[in-house]
């Protein structure tokens, strides 16, 4: 029987190798990865194609590179520059003008114990100026002092060149200030900014609105304050506000009468409260119009008193500390031997000066981590009676 079987076997395969067999074709090689569309070509008689491959779509728009916030120069308020904000007589503006008409020069000799700028009195909007501020005389002298006489002490110089003669005495006294006197200029001291008048209400108050706010915030504050006294156009201030938002701040803001200090001392605390203020805020500037009111400050007082009694006057308002006073009788009343030993941006930047790392003095402890009282005292004593300049540099 097995025989038979091996036999029937034999003739099978005999019969299968005699007969011809298809060819079998390779099964197609396996794509792997991405799908992607097939096209049939017409050349390769219906043998499928693999669609050329796109190149991924990347987005239009710009990457930009996220970069930190450098901290402020000082860790108090920004805007100091409210406080010397330049007032027309009797009025206040939202906005400073793009182009401001070249502001005439101030013929009149400088001392570094008066106050330089030209004050308005609140409530008269009268010009007051430092009756010590001698009218310059086509004879006279611009210093009595001879250079035989006091080789290290600068000339009087007349107000018109007080920055070009304080520029000059910084670098005599030390060379390394001629970088900054030849790559940034000090508008407060040139002939235009001593020529701008100055509201010393007006700036005290922006300086306290301004304080532990941004410059922007401030701005506002100070809008709505002037709307409080006029309150038929507040409605019109406040769509004016938003087109500007909108389309954008040209510069030329409806200008507002800056209310006087009898009309702030009359107004309740609630009402300036409305205007954005914080309740100490609203305190201070009622407290501040209540010292003018009584006579305790004026512009003619801020004008020609000493400095010491300036800054004793000043700190007597609540609100107002040494560093605001400090910076106001230097920005505001643009008195030229001013300096701040509690700024700590001045400090920084005389540590920088001398040469210091600053960046590995960061992170040091204590109030004068970047310069010693001492060491600052000494540095800018040098610098008399031009110490607001040097301040305003090394900044």
């Amino acid at each position: 029987m097995s025989t038979r079987r091996s036999a029937r076997l034999a003739a099978s395969e005999s019969k299968a190798s005699s007969s011809p067999s298809p060819a079998i074709a390779p099964p197609p090689p396996v794509q792997r990865g991405r799908k992607r569309k097939a096209g049939t070509d017409s050349e390769s008689n219906g043998v499928t194609k693999e669609a050329p491959v796109k190149a991924p779509k990347t987005s239009s728009k710009r990457r930009t590179k996220r970069t930190s916030t450098p901290p402020p120069p000082t860790p108090t308020p920004s805007n100091v520059k409210l406080m010397a904000e330049p007032a027309s007589p009797g009025v206040a503006t939202y906005a400073t003008p793009t182009k401001k008409p070249r502001a005439a020069a101030v013929d009149r000799l400088a001392d570094s114990n008066i106050t330089l700028a030209t004050l308005l009195s609140p409530e008269t909007s009268r010009i007051v100026t430092s009756k010590k501020a001698r009218t310059r005389s086509p004879s006279a002298s611009p210093s009595k002092r001879s250079v035989q006489d006091a080789p290290s002490a600068p000339k009087v110089a007349e107000a018109a060149n007080v920055l070009e003669e304080g520029n000059r005495f910084l670098i005599s006294v030390d060379p390394r200030m001629r970088p900054l006197v030849e790559n940034n200029h000090c508008r407060i001291f040139s002939p235009e900014g001593l020529a701008e008048q100055v509201d010393p209400f007006e700036a005290l108050c922006s300086g306290i609105i301004s304080q532990q706010v941004s410059g922007a915030a401030a701005k506002s504050i100070k809008r709505r304050f002037i709307d409080l006294f006029h309150e038929g156009k507040a409605r019109e201030s406040e769509e004016k506000e938003s087109e500007d938002d909108e389309e954008g701040d040209d510069g030329q803001a409806e200008k507002r009468r800056f209310p006087v200090p009898s009309q702030v001392v009359g107004v309740p605390l609630e009402k300036l409260r409305t205007a954005g203020l914080s309740q100490r805020k609203a305190e201070y500037v009622s407290g501040l119009a209540e010292k003018f009111v009584a006579g305790e400050l004026s512009a003619q007082i801020l004008a020609n008193a000493p400095y010491e009694e300036v800054i004793a006057r000043l700190t007597a308002v609540r609100g107002l500390g040494l560093w605001s006073a400090e910076m106001f009788a230097c920005f505001g009343l643009k008195r030229i031997d001013v300096f701040s030993l509690g700024d700590l941006g001045v400090q920084r930047g005389m540590a920088a000066f001398v040469g210091r790392d600053v960046a590995k003095l960061k992170s040091k402890g204590g109030k004068f981590k970047y310069m010693s009282e001492a060491d600052m005292k000494d540095l800018s004593d040098q610098f008399k009676p031009y110490r607001s300049l040097f301040m305003w540099y090394s900044k």
